[in-house]
């Protein structure tokens, strides 16, 4: 792809506003002395090694985001020069996942196998201009000659071949002779040089593996730090952004793409996502799969994209989240608590108000008339009055929630207990008489009496409750399972470990808690997987794609206790 040829986003009108950052600032400033002839072309370069995760979500919006604000291109790239490990299975699920964030790279999903050619033919100009060599030492011999950052590396013995036999060794290479691990290619830099990166790194390895797209074809890969800035050239990328930990390795990229005399793009570096309670590294969650510690990639308490998704996070929470954490230079851990305050902000907007009930409680209203069933009238979003509003049946038998009754109630205890009123949610006031026990002592009916003159909630003698619980009829109950999920790990940097442990022994044994006996009211019978729905008093739930005819499987996605949000009110002086 010639950078010349590629088209500028559209340009003569006034960008809308993003959030300001530096990446973004370097942007406006090249558009502004035309550096790149009026273009902005970014790429999202995923290694498909793994599901995506919310780290890469950052990613993402930063490099679709720019580039749509601008009128500019975002390329999907998938650097797949690792054979052993990839696989297309990761490539589905980053597509799939990409366009569920909202973003779209139209026909632009390349892979950097489809640049194994030009990249070997680079090789080989590297080899003629002396900036090349093949080197017959070990991987720990290489490292053994690379040094230390005080001390400079020693050249390899193997550094001053000639051209011809360079070029030969290579090709040899390239048709299979020798065995992997034998010969690598290496850059032909500085073994003195303080940045490691640049004592003559490795360019190609030899690896006689299947490779998910060139199957056979190749028995030599290149390097990422070979192939990641000559794919970012061949595409006429503008504005090559990633992760801090690439700014050591940005001189190497400046290095090979002046050696070959190509189109050179601006690599820009910024801090990646960390999150407290939360893994983000690919090489663990891959441990957490495969040691069976989760139920796979998109297990709910995974942070990868295909997990939060099945825990019913939506997309529009996600790019909110990840506006507002901003982009900087410094790296930092972000409270949990501020993703959920966003999945909050966005379910409550969306999410219809339902009724479940998830540990049930028998309650038989015993003045009620036998078979008689009123439907009451709930509405199904306060946010949204144009979701208006379902009629909810009512009946003789309901079920609470076990912790909404204590037969002998501690002091500040409002709920239901013998003697005591409290009004039903959209129903009637209802008065505890009685409670019936097992063998066990355990409580497993309560009796009560209601007040037909409260239907709606309200007293017309202007009596007063101090508690409204949630409920639901009997006769009319949903089954479901609910699953209870927690943060996967119970310490706020799971690294954090005694001597002689690892991230293992903070896994939080509590992360999941699956109920089989929840009621739910009869306007769930129909729920779809990923639907989202408040459930009164309990938190937001989504539908979970196990859901079946016969089996319906809710997960809780959040409580609805925002801590993040008191914290804000706070400082902005609220109370």
């Amino acid at each position: 792809m010639n950078p010349s040829n590629v088209n500028a986003g559209e340009q003569g009108n006034p960008p809308a506003a993003g959030p300001s950052n530096f990446v973004r600032d370097i942007i406006l400033e090249d558009l502004k002395t035309n550096k790149w002839g009026g273009r902005v072309h970014t790429r999202f370069p995923p290694e498909p090694n793994g599901y995506l995760h919310i780290g890469h979500a950052k990613s993402i919006c930063l490099n679709f985001g720019l580039a749509a604000e601008f009128g500019g291109k975002t390329n999907l790239r998938f650097d797949d020069t690792n054979p052993e490990k990839e696989e297309t299975e990761y490539v589905d699920s980053i597509m799939e996942n990409v366009r569920w964030l909202g973003f779209d790279w139209e026909d632009r999903c390349f892979y950097a196998s489809d640049y194994f050619g030009q990249l070997y033919e680079w090789a080989v100009q590297m080899i003629k201009s002396g900036n090349a060599y093949v080197c017959d030492l070990s991987a720990e011999e290489v490292r053994q000659y690379r040094g230390t950052l005080t001390e400079p590396g020693k050249e390899s013995p193997y550094r001053d071949r000639s051209v011809p036999e360079n070029l030969d060794l290579f090709e040899r290479m390239k048709a299979g002779e020798f065995p992997d691990g034998s010969r690598t290619l290496r850059a032909k830099v500085d073994m003195a040089s303080a940045n490691l990166n640049m004592r003559d790194p490795v360019m190609y390895r030899i690896l006689h593996a299947e490779h998910h797209r060139t199957g056979d074809k190749w028995c030599i890969y290149p390097m990422y730090d070979y192939a990641h800035g000559q794919s970012d050239s061949i595409e006429g990328i503008t504005h090559s952004i990633c992760t801090l930990e690439f700014e050591d390795h940005r001189p190497l990229y400046d290095w090979f793409c002046e050696a070959l005399g190509i189109y050179h793009p601006q690599q820009i570096e910024f801090d990646r996502l960390n999150l407290t309670y939360t893994l983000l590294s690919k090489r663990k969650l891959l441990q957490l799969v495969k040691d069976g510690h989760v139920t796979g990639w998109d297990d709910p308490r995974m942070p990868t994209l295909a997990g939060i998704r099945r825990r019913g996070y939506t997309p529009e929470a996600i790019r909110n989240f990840c506006k507002s954490i901003g982009v900087s230079k410094t790296t930092g851990t972000i409270e949990l608590g501020l993703l959920e305050h966003h999945l909050r902000e966005d379910l409550n907007k969306r999410a219809p108000r339902v009724m479940a009930v998830l540990r049930p409680l028998r309650v038989v209203i015993d003045n009620y008339p036998e078979g008689q069933v009123d439907q009451l009238d709930a509405g199904n979003n306060p946010e949204d009055l144009s979701a208006g509003t379902r009629l909810v049946p009512f009946s003789k038998v309901l079920y609470i929630e076990q912790d909404d009754f204590r037969e002998d109630p501690p002091k500040q205890y409002f709920r239901l207990s013998p003697g005591r009123e409290v009004r039903l949610r959209y129903g009637y006031f209802i008065t505890c008489t009685s409670a019936v026990k097992n063998e066990k002592g355990e409580v497993t009916e309560i009796h009560c009496t209601y007040d037909p003159a409260t239907r709606g909630g309200n007293a017309p003698d202007g009596r007063r409750v101090k508690s409204t619980i949630h409920w639901v009829s009997a006769e009319h109950a949903i089954e479901a399972e609910v699953r209870l999920y927690d943060s996967l790990f119970s310490k706020p940097d799971p690294n954090q470990t005694e001597e002689g442990q690892n991230f293992l022994a903070n896994l939080n044994p509590y992360s999941l808690e699956v109920l089989t006996d929840c009621k739910l009211e009869p306007s769930l019978k129909d729920a779809t997987a990923y639907s989202h729905y408040q459930f009164e008093r309990l938190g937001y739930f989504s539908v979970d794609p196990d859901t079946a005819p016969g089996k319906l499987v809710f997960n809780r996605t959040v409580a609805l206790r925002d801590t993040w949000a008191k914290i804000e009110k706070r400082e902005k002086g609220g109370r």
